[in-house]
């Protein structure tokens, strides 16, 4: 694992990495040549992929010449795995591509074979890789940051590589966990305070550095604790501590966005369901949300037991 540390930019690093009958090349610039492919699965919607025709080679300043993929005919990608809801702020394509097809190259499941020709990285130092790679693809500070803190939340959860034992592996997912769930509950509470709701609202107090009487001064205050929490409980992330701070300040600055996003989503999936396919459609979309997200389900209806049973009492 390397430190992150300040880089001298060098968009030359990416290269025209060839073909099974063609060798890597230098150009001015990487091709990027993809081909559409849509996956029609039977319980859940299409998914849609990209198939590279010729790979993107990247020279890592640690580990050397990097090519992706290893097998063109086999290898699919999704480009920028972002939720429909942050395409806003991460769209699937643009300067960070190149790096992201990098990375996706590099990621693989336990004991399968590579994607990649060069070293052998693991999850943590393939995420390291992205982050460099995004920097020399041109890619804002701001937007790599939140990036890399997206995939390495994915391999904390996935305990893939974060640490040698099962112990410290599992510390960190369950830090992780702890720290958004903290978030958001402050989150709600602030939000209470916000519109003078506090104690009306199940389970709402008055957070201490929400000051002032108007509703800038409140909405200030409530932004810089959004940002000095997450700092305070980032060192329990240990190594992991700038993705820590980062997924902390995102959720808290951006909690009511994201709710707001979730309801319209909501709300337009819910219609184009009924609209397109009637009641079928309808039963449709319950049975794929249950499928595809019965973990956030469950949470969702745990919390909104504890809110009932917080009311109650």
């Amino acid at each position: 694992m390397h430190a992150p540390a300040a880089i001298d930019v060098q968009p030359s690093r990416f290269f025209d990495g060839g073909t099974d009958a063609e060798p890597p090349r230098t150009l001015p610039e990487a091709a990027y040549e993809l081909t559409r492919v849509v996956i029609a699965r039977d319980t859940e919607p299409s998914r849609e992929l990209f198939r590279l025709r010729r790979r993107v080679g990247y020279l890592d300043r640690h580990h050397g010449e990097l090519l992706v993929p290893r097998d063109c005919s086999t290898f699919l990608s999704d480009l920028t795995s972002v939720p429909a809801l942050f395409t806003w702020l991460v769209p699937k394509s643009g300067d960070h591509l190149p790096a992201a097809l990098i990375h996706d190259g590099l990621v693989r499941d336990a004991g399968a074979a590579p994607e990649h020709i060069g070293a052998d990285l693991g999850r943590v130092e393939a995420d390291r890789v992205f982050r460099d790679a995004m920097a020399d693809s041109g890619t804002g500070v701001i937007r790599r940051w939140i990036v890399w803190t997206a995939v390495t939340l994915a391999t904390i959860w996935n305990r893939q590589g974060t640490a040698t034992s099962a112990r410290a592996r599992n510390y960190h997912r369950w830090v992780m966990a702890g720290t958004l769930a903290t978030i958001a509950w402050l989150g709600y509470q602030a939000t209470a305070d916000l519109v003078n709701r506090s104690g009306r609202w199940p389970c709402t107090y008055e957070l201490f550095w929400i000051v002032g009487d108007s509703g800038w001064s409140r909405l200030l205050s409530g932004l810089g604790g959004a940002i000095v929490v997450p700092l305070l409980i980032s060192p329990l992330w240990g190594r992991f501590w700038r993705a820590g701070a980062v997924a902390g300040m995102l959720l808290g600055a951006l909690f009511h966005v994201t709710l707001a996003l979730i309801a319209l989503s909501a709300v337009y999936t819910v219609a184009e369901a009924a609209v397109t396919s009637g009641a079928d459609g309808l039963r449709r979309l319950v049975r794929d949300v249950v499928t595809r997200w019965r973990g956030l389900v469950g949470a969702a209806a745990a919390v909104a037991a504890l809110v009932m049973l917080c009311a109650a009492i």
